[in-house]
């Protein structure tokens, strides 16, 4: 039988329970060994991302002990590394639609065996991975590294309009694998329908349709055409340096001079001593090679 102490005490003690269950339950957060990281890269109009979990040396030796030579590895710790592709790129020659991979590799001394999975979640054992998911295989050479990289790393290098290189880099040895995205399709495509077939093109894109076609060696006769068209409306002195160097490719020195000395007048009065700088360098080859 309860007494009155007894009766009182109780909700107390329920209250007691109540609080202490969820602190009882929770779990301890600390630092995680190998922290997961993602980085992304933009290559020409294709977003690249990569996740992966980062291990360190930690006075261990990488591969050859860690990482087995000759035995597949994710690519990292704790999961698969994955990449994804928003569009449809290349890698070392082979094709790979747009879409999220597992990286797998197999490290040796002399080659690296790159393996591009459906899966991100097999994992690297031997008797669980499917060889049928594969979308792609590629073969690099391993390089030494200048310096000591303590935490495993991957990153973007050799960026260009249309291409970067993805390199995994651990201790004193790296790897990397080419990707190139498809650019050129893609840029053409905007063109027809923004510029060749509007009757009313932006200025913007004229200057830009214009500026594609000036750095990829297109019709420079339309090049010229787009920019004359934008800088009549919408004079930028940056747009106006880039008709002068579209006239100087085209061996139109007196036309380079005008123009330059346009954007000088331009940049001037936005106070951009760089364009400046830019147009006066222009000015001066412009003479000296029309031997104006």
């Amino acid at each position: 039988m309860l007494n009155r102490t007894s009766l009182l005490a109780a909700p107390a003690l329920a209250a007691a329970l109540l609080f202490s269950a969820p602190a009882a339950q929770a779990q301890i957060s600390t630092p995680a060994a190998s922290p997961k990281s993602t980085v992304t890269q933009r290559v020409g109009l294709t977003d690249i991302t990569i996740t992966y979990s980062r291990p360190s040396l930690k006075g261990r030796q990488a591969f050859g002990t860690l990482v087995p030579f000759g035995k597949r590895w994710r690519t990292g710790a704790n999961q698969t590394t994955s990449i994804k592709f928003s569009d449809d790129v290349t890698v070392e020659g082979k094709k790979i639609p747009a879409g999220e991979y597992g990286i797998y590799t197999i490290p040796n001394k002399t080659e690296w065996l790159v393996v591009f999975n459906k899966s991100t979640k097999q994992g690297a054992d031997v008797d669980g991975f499917k060889d049928d998911q594969d979308v792609a295989r590629v073969s690099v050479k391993p390089y030494k590294l200048g310096n000591k990289v303590e935490t495993f790393t991957i990153g973007f290098s050799d960026i260009t309009p249309a291409t970067a290189n993805v390199d995994m880099m651990w201790e004193l040895t790296g790897a990397k694998f080419k990707v190139t995205s498809e650019v050129e399709p893609k840029v053409m495509a905007q063109i027809d329908e923004k510029v060749i077939k509007n009757a009313s093109p932006s200025a913007n894109d004229l200057a830009a349709a214009a500026v594609y076609y000036y750095d990829n060696d297109k019709d420079l006769k339309q090049a010229l055409a787009w920019m004359q068209k934008a800088n009549a409306t919408d004079p930028k002195f940056w747009n106006v340096h880039t008709e002068a160097k579209i006239r100087l490719k085209m061996k139109d020195y007196k036309g380079t001079v005008a123009s330059a000395e346009q954007s000088k007048k331009l940049a001037l009065d936005a106070k951009n001593a760089d364009y400046v700088k830019m147009n006066e360098d222009l000015i001066v080859e412009a003479k000296k090679t029309g031997k104006l």
